[in-house]
């Protein structure tokens, strides 16, 4: 297994040390083994979800392209009277 070095403030050491001591985990390795799959995770997780916006965006402007799909500007209108009947009937 391949080693690093870092250098960190008092602040951030301590704290580290502080999770250690709390039986959080076993060392700073362990920490900073733990921190970097975390971060690995969250990039998969972006990545991921980029995939399913870029299919998302093609699959709506190929339904676009096909005569499908809703005027912008007329759902809205049409959620605008939606609301409005719902608070008159409340009143």
């Amino acid at each position: 297994m391949a080693s690093m070095n870092i250098s960190l403030p008092d602040p951030m050491r301590d704290y580290v040390q502080n999770r250690i001591d709390s039986g959080q985990y076993a060392s700073v390795s362990d920490y900073v083994r733990d921190l970097i799959r975390r971060d690995q995770g969250g990039v998969e997780d972006e990545e991921r979800w980029l995939r399913d916006l870029d299919a998302s965006i093609v699959q709506s402007l190929a339904e676009m392209s096909a005569g499908g799909g809703v005027d912008l500007d007329e759902a809205c209108d049409m959620a605008l009277r939606d609301l409005d009947r719902a608070g008159k009937a409340r009143r």
